[in-house]
């Protein structure tokens, strides 16, 4: 499969609807970019747990995946469930994130999740984010709603480890759903890296990207 590269990467925005949305959805990806790049800057909005035990979960999640980054974390405590009622609040700290100085890497919510407040925020970030590149990862749940995926990351077997070291040491008040497991996260992670030739992937939904086929170094 031929792979395109982003070439490094020193800024990536994090954007999610809840605490444990982006370890879920994009756990891996963010462990590989922290690798990368120690020093990373991560803006992260997470657009509802403020306040409460679901933030620190969060804070502690985000110290495993990526512990020496330049993080700006923000999580707002708007209603769990109500986001799109809230859209000016949601979409202001959004635009916030895009005039730290973000680089040109975001991570959304998948647009057509059976989700309102995982839609919402996939909704607002390419209204926002104009000239990055956005991929929309895929937020496993009791919907089947999974997308029609257009582009992977493939994930080593460390990594996949990691990842789900940090979904099941992070999220205590998660563990009585019964799709939060480890045989679900690594079902759904091992048919992406099928689909890619790799032991386990993610998957994005990249709606808009820019070639540089031709062009030289």
């Amino acid at each position: 499969m031929l792979e395109l590269t982003t070439g490094p990467i020193d800024r990536v925005v994090l954007l999610a609807a809840h605490c444990d949305d982006l370890a879920i959805g994009a756990g891996g990806t963010i462990l590989l970019l922290a690798a990368a790049r120690p020093d990373l800057r991560v803006d992260a909005v997470v657009l509802t747990g403020g306040g409460g035990p679901r933030e620190a979960e969060e804070r502690a999640a985000f110290h495993r995946m990526c512990p020496e980054a330049d993080l700006r974390l923000t999580v707002l405590d708007l209603p769990d469930g109500r986001v799109p009622s809230y859209f000016d609040v949601a979409k202001d700290a959004i635009v916030a994130a895009r005039e730290s100085g973000a680089g040109g890497l975001v991570l959304a919510p998948q647009i057509a999740d059976a989700h309102q407040d995982h839609r919402a925020v996939g909704e607002i970030a390419p209204t926002v984010f104009r000239d990055h590149l956005v991929l929309h990862y895929e937020i496993l749940k009791w919907e089947s709603d999974l997308p029609a995926v257009t582009a992977y990351q493939p994930l080593d077997r460390a990594t996949m480890r990691a990842k789900l070291a940090v979904i099941q040491e992070s999220y205590p008040s998660q563990a009585h759903h019964d799709w939060f497991d480890d045989e679900a996260f690594l079902g759904l992670a091992r048919v992406r890296g099928v689909q890619c030739h790799a032991p386990y992937a993610e998957a994005f939904v990249a709606p808009k990207t820019t070639l540089g086929i031709g062009r030289s170094r």
